[in-house]
């Protein structure tokens, strides 16, 4: 392929890590650490809005959200990432990696602001208006995936590019990290000044009206990081695989690359004449060609990504739950409304800190070693190991004396996750389709993981509910337990190592090899890699 390929490409290839790198890595990974930041914080306050809006004067137990309302609350920014990944995946092979980059990081800062000041004083408005700002949150986040994971993609030297596509992805652990300090911090403070007591001993008393602003000032932290972005982000150029293999400017591409690696590249233009205008790269996604030489692989990037986040995504959404029913959360009534928060935000942030964190750079170590198909297998296998682990003696992890190892277990689970599919599931879908379709299909991939993740959410928050009316939340019907719940998850898993058999290796492959536009048979059509 190299003689075939453009030298502004394959110099990109073949560049040592260099400084513009870790730039790139930054700058992505920034909108990242906001994306997470903004999709896991509304976990830890959606308990302290039922307190707020949601207790009556004469309640003996704390007020909680409506099932309706919860779902809506947690699930609606999924609902946005949907259809932001699709429509800002496509719009990125129209327009422009760099062009639309920008749009989604000051719709991330926009909503993150507006989600903080959500107006009104009764909770059908208040919650309302939080619901339509998290929404444009989430379609922003949604923008970001396929935008960051090609850029960084082309980007990179084929050497080391799973590890700074991983990188980038792994700023979600410090994303999620940051949301829990942030919470301890707030929640700490407040609870400093206002001191409140425990529900059960004063309910009025127990959630000071100051305990509207927590949520708000959590909510709203998420724009500072993206808004320290932004003006880097408009500085990058414009990849040199869009602007030459997409937009037809080799003098551009040379140009741009050439200021990049410090280093003359001719910018080709005959040659990449002969390569845009090639049939074999011109048939567009909704093709028999397309469907013939790419279908396989993207119905394993959908498939895997969406089995993938129903798991990790329900995990999170009703974690605080686990935790009460196990017996790590104090029950409600023996907390004020911030002490509440504090405890929620604790839990969530040990959790990030012994799991989730160090399974994103246990992959970013090791994916250009062993693989992104190893990755991903191994990762789905030991999720569903330690699921059903959790799951059938679900009765013993509920004994005090149990209870470290069920945190433990569940800690493995995340680690598993992101030293495994949550990781790789972002990053195959940037390698393994050509440029001029790359961010599109990366787009769709997200998507389905997104509707994975409304699955998780929305559909767990209903089937983890216990059958015994005592053990339920207020309002709520009865499902099928968190016991079985695990248990599902845990088959869900299970499933997942068996689409990862259709997703192809890129490892140490240029993007046009690891796409399989290098390859061909006697008749010049395009095959996909025989481990597709």
């Amino acid at each position: 392929m190299a003689g075939d390929q453009l030298q502004v490409l394959n110099a990109l290839d073949v560049a040592k890590t260099q400084w513009y790198h870790f730039t790139a890595i930054v700058i992505a990974g920034m909108g990242f650490f906001t994306d997470a930041y903004d999709l896991f914080s509304i976990s830890i306050v959606t308990r302290l809005l039922g307190r707020i809006y949601y207790t009556a004067a004469d309640a003996t137990s704390p007020g909680s959200l409506p099932i309706n309302v919860n779902a809506a609350v947690t699930g609606v920014a999924l609902c946005g990432a949907l259809t932001g990944q699709l429509f800002f995946g496509w719009l990125g092979d129209k327009l422009g990696r760099k062009k639309v980059y920008g749009i989604t990081l000051v719709l991330m800062i926009v909503s993150s602001i507006a989600s903080g000041l959500s107006f009104g004083h009764e909770a059908k408005a208040v919650l309302a208006t939080l619901c339509f700002f998290r929404f444009w949150l989430g379609f922003g986040v949604g923008g970001d995936y396929p935008l960051s994971a090609t850029i960084m993609s082309e980007y990179a030297n084929k050497k080391t590019r799973g590890a700074f596509i991983a990188a980038v992805f792994a700023m979600q652990g410090f994303g999620i990290l940051a949301s829990g300090i942030v919470s301890l911090i707030v929640s700490a403070g407040f609870e400093h000044k206002y001191k409140p007591p425990a529900f059960s001993v004063n309910p009025a008393a127990s959630c000071p009206p100051a305990s509207d602003y927590i949520w708000r000032i959590i909510l709203m932290f998420g724009a500072v990081p993206a808004g320290m972005t932004y003006y880097w982000r408009r500085q990058m150029p414009e990849t040199a695989r869009y602007t030459a293999l997409v937009a037809k400017n080799a003098k551009q591409a040379a140009e741009d690359m050439s200021r990049v690696l410090q280093v003359d590249i001719p910018p080709e233009e005959e040659k990449l004449d002969k390569i845009v205008d090639d049939e074999r790269n011109q048939f567009g996604l909704f093709t028999w060609e397309f469907a013939r030489t790419y279908g396989v692989r993207l119905l394993g990037t959908t498939s895997s990504w969406f089995l993938l986040d129903i798991a990790f995504y329900s995990q999170n959404l009703f974690q605080k739950d686990l935790f009460t029913s196990i017996g790590w959360l104090p029950a409600a009534k023996k907390m004020s409304a911030i002490r509440e928060v504090y405890k929620v935000a604790r839990a969530q942030t040990l959790i990030a800190l012994c799991g989730t964190v160090p399974g994103y750079w246990f992959t970013v170590a090791f994916i250009d070693i062993i693989g992104r198909f190893t990755i991903q297998i191994m990762g789905f296998f030991f999720m569903s190991v330690f699921l059903f682990a959790l799951g059938i003696p679900y009765h013993h992890w509920q004994q005090k004396a149990h209870r470290i190892g069920f945190i433990i277990m569940y800690s493995l689970t995340f680690f598993f996750a992101n030293f495994g599919p949550n990781a790789t599931t972002f990053i195959v879908p940037a390698e393994v389709f050509p440029a001029r379709l790359r961010s599109t299909c990366h787009g769709i991939s997200a998507a389905a993981g997104r509707a994975g993740a409304i699955v998780g959410s929305f559909g767990f928050l209903y089937l983890s509910q216990e059958k015994n009316i005592a053990l339920r939340d207020t309002g709520y019907p009865a499902g099928i337990g968190k016991k079985d719940s695990l248990i599902l998850l845990a088959c869900l898993s299970f499933l997942g190592m068996f689409f990862t058999l259709l997703v192809p290796e890129a490892k140490g492959k240029s993007l046009e090899e690891a796409a399989g536009e290098a390859e061909e048979q006697d008749d010049g059509r395009i095959q996909p890699d025989a481990d597709a």
